[in-house]
């Protein structure tokens, strides 16, 4: 859908003015270049974010606490 929703813009775009949908177009690629560090740094940070808190209630979850504790 999101997809979806940009073509149609760049449609709309192309129809309204053209010299600056051709030129979306082709700097797409080099901003897709340029934001592929800042989305691995995101990653990074999510994947030890969630590390940590697994980290951190592991002794919780090893003592019986947790949603299996409410389970039973």
């Amino acid at each position: 859908m999101k997809t979806l929703f940009a073509l149609g813009v760049w449609c709309l775009l192309f129809v309204l003015y053209w010299p600056l949908a051709i030129l979306a177009l082709l700097a797409w690629p080099f901003v897709w270049l340029l934001s592929l560090p800042f989305r691995l740094v995101g990653i990074t940070f999510s994947a030890l974010f969630a590390f940590l808190g697994a980290l951190l209630m592991l002794p919780a979850r090893l003592l019986g606490g947790g949603r299996m504790a409410t389970a039973r």
